[in-house]
């Protein structure tokens, strides 16, 4: 079933959902089942897994030259949302990303995820390479995300990059990445939302919001798509905070800001343990309040990791 569908459904009743690794090579399933079963019982509709473009990495040969190697340490998102929609009958959103992928490979991902019966995606452009800093697409691929949202409409109605070897349309349903604060290779947010809008017009269903610890952020952001004729539904995206680094990691990575009252919090927490408890509290208050103003998706960023979620699912649902 489509994400759209699942909201539709819903009937106005605020659904749980959240986002996982694909675990580094040489782990297996059993560490996503492990982490996952205990949220289970929240009835989450969709499961978004996350793909991860290459890194380069340089080895030093004998004779003292460096050998750039591409390595992918995240690999296996096709047969993890297989396995999701296999064991748990749960709808699985694999991310597709612009970076690293030629337009032939793209295609090549979402006729896999046809042929499995994966009915959504989460359509991205995607981070830089750690090592560049700036963006670079594929030399035949996409540099923008409604650029590849554009591919995935052509594919639901029957149009691939070779036809002659083509039969029948895909049919799937695609949610792009909202930012509330902004993207910050954007250089104001009335820009963003005209790049956002782009992505809709393109074929995008729903939106996905980076993560935010100020509601009024997203309030704001909503109405500000709302005005420009942008109805889709928007999923605010949650991530409780976990450790004292948070306050300058996540700033830093995702380009956010802290509301005081948080920081102040954390900033009085003797260990990380405290901290736990305090990320806790702050995203069930955070997730109350959302759901009053009927959200329609609390989305939670895992990270990998369960138990803090689990906590705040079982003041919520």
């Amino acid at each position: 079933m489509k994400v759209t569908e699942h909201i539709e459904k819903a009937k106005g009743k605020t659904l749980f959902s959240f986002e996982i690794l694909p675990p580094k090579k040489g782990d297996n399933l059993q560490t996503i089942f492990s982490n996952i079963n205990p949220l289970m019982e929240f009835n989450p509709p969709f499961i978004d897994v996350t793909y991860h473009r290459e890194e380069y990495e340089y080895k030093e040969l004998p004779n003292g030259l460096l050998e750039k190697i591409i390595i992918r340490k995240r690999p296996g998102t096709v047969g993890i949302c297989a396995a999701l929609q296999l064991k748990y009958k749960v709808d699985a959103v694999p991310h597709l990303i612009c970076g690293g992928f030629s337009k032939e490979d793209t295609e090549d991902i979402l006729i896999d995820l046809n042929f499995l019966g994966i009915d959504n995606v989460l359509v991205l452009r995607g981070d830089a390479i750690k090592s560049e800093g700036v963006f670079r697409p594929h030399p035949n691929g996409y540099k923008y995300a409604n650029e590849l949202v554009e591919h995935v409409t052509a594919m639901n109605k029957g149009k691939y990059l070779h036809d002659e070897y083509a039969s029948g349309a895909t049919n799937f349903c695609v949610g792009v990445a909202g930012y509330p604060e902004k993207h910050f290779e954007s250089p104001n947010l009335d820009t963003d939302l005209h790049y956002l809008k782009k992505k809709i017009n393109a074929g995008a269903k729903y939106i996905v919001t980076q993560l935010f610890y100020n509601n009024q952020k997203y309030f704001d952001f909503v109405d500000k798509c709302r005005n420009i004729g942008i109805t889709v539904p928007i999923i605010p995206g949650i991530k409780p905070i976990s450790i004292k680094n948070h306050l300058t990691v996540l700033p830093n990575v995702f380009h956010i800001d802290m509301p005081q009252d948080l920081v102040l919090e954390v900033e009085k927490c003797k260990n990380n343990k405290e901290v736990y408890e305090v990320g806790i509290e702050w995203s069930i208050q955070q997730c109350k309040e959302l759901m009053k103003h009927n959200v329609p998706v609390l989305h939670f960023y895992s990270m990998g990791r369960s138990k803090n979620i689990l906590k705040i699912a079982k003041e919520l649902f």
